[in-house]
């Protein structure tokens, strides 16, 4: 594994920027970065999330009315 004579970037303003490895700040993160599927970000949220979301937000709500009633 290749280190860096310099652990810092001076360049990014932030100490925790600052404290990042060199490949987080390239251009040409599609290789490695699964979010990117042929050079276009994909959605954070899917389907599956938001049909997951709804069902917790209705069964909390169902639980609270059954509690109230």
């Amino acid at each position: 594994m290749r280190r860096s004579l310099v652990l810092t970037t001076e360049g990014a303003g932030h100490s925790f920027r600052a404290s990042l490895p060199p490949h987080v700040f390239s251009s040409d993160r599609s290789e490695e970065d699964p979010d990117i599927i042929d050079g276009k970000p994909t959605l954070w949220l899917t389907m599956e999330d938001m049909r997951g979301v709804a069902s917790v937000y209705f069964a909390t709500f169902a639980a609270a009315l059954v509690f109230l009633a």
